[in-house]
C-alpha cells in the first residue's frame, strides 16, 4: 500500500485503515500481534510517532488492545467493529453520494437499482 500525503486524509488514519483492511482480509487473526509502530514506520517510511497514532486510534476503537511491553493485538470483536464502522459510515456515505449524483443527473430510482443489480451480477460472474 502507498500512503498519500496529498490525499487529504491524515497519514495515521491511512495506517489505521490499512490495518483494518489487513484484519478483514484475514492477515491478522483475533489475539494476534500486529506490527509495532517501528515496523510500520519502516514499512511506510514514516515517523514512528505517526504510526503509533494510527495504532492508538484503533486501540481507542477497541479494534486493537495492548499488552504491556508486548505490543498491540487484534481484539476478539475487531472484525465486527470494523464491518459495522465501514458499513455505517463509509458505505452509507458512498451510497448517499451516488444518490445525490443521480438526482443531479435526473436518474430515476428504478434506473439506479438496475445499475446496482447489473454491478452485483457482474461481480458474481467474475
Amino acid at each position: 500500500m502507498r500512503l498519500d500525503s496529498s490525499h487529504g486524509k491524515p497519514i495515521y488514519v491511512q495506517i489505521a485503515d490499512w490495518l483494518e483492511t489487513e484484519i478483514l482480509n484475514g492477515n491478522f487473526e483475533e489475539n494476534e500481534k500486529v506490527y509495532s509502530q517501528y515496523q510500520l514506520a519502516d514499512m511506510f517510511t514514516i515517523n514512528p510517532a505517526t504510526a503509533a497514532k494510527g495504532l492508538n486510534l484503533l486501540t481507542e476503537q477497541k479494534i486493537l488492545y495492548g499488552k504491556r511491553g508486548l505490543g498491540k493485538f487484534v481484539s476478539e470483536e475487531a472484525k465486527s467493529i470494523i464491518i459495522d464502522k465501514r458499513k455505517n459510515k463509509k458505505l452509507k456515505g458512498l451510497l448517499d453520494e451516488i444518490v445525490r449524483e443521480a438526482e443531479r443527473l435526473q436518474i430515476q430510482d428504478n434506473e439506479i437499482m438496475a445499475m446496482l443489480e447489473a454491478v452485483l451480477l457482474k461481480r458474481k460472474g467474475d
